[in-house]
C-alpha cells in the first residue's frame, strides 16, 4: 500500500511498521517500561466524549490560529523528535518542509542529525522552534542557544524531564546505544527491509557519511558509532530553576519549558519569564505511570492564566484529539510519531499526507459538533466517562 492510501494516521502507522527494521520501530513506537503512560496517553483522549449541537451555521469554518502573532493554517504543529534521521532520508529536513507547507511550526531536537544551520535553509519560510536539551554545562549551552538565535529560530523550548534516561527496554533488547553498535541480528534485519535499507540508511551513508549528532555540540559532527553522549547528558540530574533562569536571561526570543505535567511547575515557568509551557510525558518514553497529558491539561491552564500559552503533546492521532486539546485549554497540539509514521511511509509527502489528515479531520470535527471556528472551541462541547 503507497501512503497516498493511507486514510488516516494508523493506516500510515501500518505502513511503517512494515518499512522499518524492528530496532527503528522500537525506537519510534514502544514507551519506557511496560508502556502504561503510553496506552494511557491516547485511552486518556478517548474517555472524553463530543456534546454536538445542532442547528448552526458552520459553512464557513476556520482552523485559523494564531500565536506570537503568526496565523497558521490548523491548530497544531510538529513535535520534536531525537534521531528521526533513522525512519527516513534526511527527516528532520523533510519534516520541516511538510510543516511549512502546511503553515503550521516545526520543532527541531538537540538530537537530531541535521545542523540547525542546514534544517532553517532548507525549510526557508517555515517557522522554526529549536527543543534544547541542556547538560549542566552552561558554557555548551550557550552555544546551542547561540547557534539557534544565529539561525533564526523563533522560540527555545527547554525539554526539562529528561534527569535521565527512561527504561526503554525494546532499545536495550536490540543494542540500541550511543555509541552504536550494528550487531549481526540488525544487519540481517536491514537487509530484509530493503526499501528502508537502500532508501535511508544507503542513501544516507552516501550522501553524509554515518549519521552524526550534529546540535549537541559535544564533539560535533561525532558519528553515532564513535560518538560517547555521557559528556553531553552529564549532570542532567543536577539541574534546577536557576539553570532555566539563565536560559531565559541570554535567550532574546519566545521561550518554553517542555516536559510539564504539574500545575505548580508551570506557574513556576511563568514566575521565571516562560512565555508558555509544552504540557508534555514525553510521549510516554520517560516515566511509565505518568499521568496522561490530557488529564493534567485543565488544571495547568488554570495555572498560568489566559496570558500565556498552553501546548500539548502526547497521543495526537485523530483531528479529534486537537479539538479536544483545544476545547480542554490548549493553544496548539503537537504530534510526535504521526508525521513520523508518514516520514516511514513515504517520506516528506508522507509527513505531508499525514499533516493533510489530521487537519481534514479536526476541519470534521468542528462541522460535527457545530463549531465554526477553532476559537470558540471550549469544554462545552466535552463531556467524560470512566
Amino acid at each position: 500500500m503507497s501512503y497516498r492510501n493511507a486514510y488516516n494516521i494508523d493506516d500510515l502507522r501500518t505502513l511503517a511498521r512494515q518499512r522499518l527494521p524492528q530496532i527503528a520501530w522500537d525506537y519510534l513506537e514502544p514507551g519506557a517500561e511496560d508502556n502504561v503512560s503510553l496506552r494511557e496517553n491516547r485511552a486518556a483522549f478517548e474517555r472524553i466524549k463530543l456534546l454536538p449541537r445542532t442547528l448552526v451555521d458552520v459553512s464557513k469554518r476556520s482552523q485559523k490560529t494564531t500565536i506570537f502573532g503568526k496565523t497558521y493554517d490548523t491548530p497544531f504543529g510538529v513535535a520534536p523528535t531525537g534521531a528521526a534521521g533513522i525512519y527516513g532520508f534526511a527527516a528532520d529536513i523533510a519534516l520541516a518542509r511538510a510543516a511549512r507547507d502546511a503553515n503550521v511550526p516545526f520543532v527541531l531536537s538537540t538530537a537530531s542529525f541535521e545542523p540547525m544551520e542546514k534544517v532553517a535553509r532548507e525549510a526557508a519560510g517555515g517557522t522554526l522552534w529549536f527543543q534544547l536539551y541542556m547538560s549542566k554545562d552552561r558554557e555548551s549551552a550557550a552555544r546551542l542557544v547561540n547557534r539557534a538565535r544565529d539561525a533564526g529560530y523563533e522560540a527555545l523550548i527547554v525539554t526539562t524531564d529528561v534527569p535521565m534516561i527512561g527504561n526503554r527496554e525494546p532499545n536495550l533488547r536490540n543494542g540500541w546505544q550511543i555509541p552504536f553498535k550494528l550487531g549481526v541480528k540488525n544487519m540481517i534485519d536491514g537487509v530484509l527491509h530493503p526499501r528502508w535499507l537502500f532508501g535511508t540508511f544507503f542513501r544516507t551513508l552516501l550522501d553524509s557519511g554515518v549519521p552524526r549528532f550534529q546540535n549537541t555540540d559535544v564533539n560535533v559532527g561525532g558519528r553515532i558509532i564513535t560518538t560517547d553522549l555521557s559528556q553531553f547528558r552529564a549532570r542532567r540530574d543536577a539541574l534546577d530553576w536557576s539553570d532555566f533562569q539563565w536560559l531565559r536571561e541570554i535567550w532574546p526570543h519566545k521561550f518554553f519549558i517542555k516536559g510539564v505535567l504539574h500545575a505548580e511547575d508551570a506557574r513556576i515557568a511563568v514566575q521565571y519569564g516562560a512565555d508558555g509551557v509544552f504540557v508534555s510525558n514525553h510521549g510516554g518514553r520517560q516515566l511509565d505511570g505518568a499521568q496522561a497529558t490530557i488529564d493534567v491539561l485543565p488544571e495547568i491552564r488554570a495555572a498560568v492564566g489566559k496570558d500565556k500559552l498552553v501546548m500539548l503533546d502526547g497521543g495526537i492521532r485523530r483531528g479529534s484529539d486537537v479539538v479536544k486539546a483545544l476545547a480542554l485549554g490548549a493553544d496548539m497540539a503537537f504530534a510526535g510519531r504521526a508525521p513520523l509514521y508518514g516520514i516511514a511511509a513515504g517520506g516528506e509527502a508522507g509527513a505531508k499526507h499525514a499533516l493533510d489528515l489530521l487537519k481534514s479531520e479536526v476541519d470534521r470535527v468542528i462541522a460535527l459538533i457545530g463549531c465554526p471556528d477553532v476559537k470558540q472551541l471550549g469544554p462545552q462541547f466535552l463531556s467524560r466517562t470512566a
